[in-house]
């Protein structure tokens, strides 16, 4: 593969994370209530705006003119996330739907928040 294939692969992957993720927030509403903050207001209005985000953000990856901006939009929205984070953290150990969240597991989510920051920050970055 040649870096421009290489390049072109992991963006689609990437924005097609983001869309799939987003269209999650829609299919599995109940799982997204259960990691977010209890003191966050209007907590179904914040799911459902969260995964339309993820959506438009992974959508506008694909296109050079608005990649740039994309990126920039994915990296604030990924540290807006970052609250559900250290309550999934505090939380420890909860069902999640099917899958018991242990306090490992929790943390592990946080490293995962800066690669995927990383990662947009690439195509901010290589976007001319």
């Amino acid at each position: 593969m040649k870096n421009g294939s290489i390049y072109n692969f992991f963006l689609w992957f990437y924005a097609l994370f983001y869309v799939l993720a987003g269209c999650n927030h829609f299919l599995s509403t109940a799982v997204y209530y259960e990691i977010l903050p209890k003191w966050l207001p209007v907590p179904g209005f914040l799911i459902y705006l969260s995964g339309l985000l993820e959506i438009v953000f992974g959508f506008l990856l694909l296109f050079k003119k608005t990649r740039k901006l994309a990126s920039a939009l994915i990296i604030l929205m990924l540290i807006a996330f970052i609250p559900a984070h250290i309550y999934m953290i505090e939380k420890a150990p909860f069902m999640l739907g099917e899958m018991l969240v242990t306090p490992l597991i929790a943390w592990m989510r946080l490293p995962f928040q800066l690669l995927f920051m990383g990662w947009a920050w690439y195509y901010y970055k290589k976007t001319t």
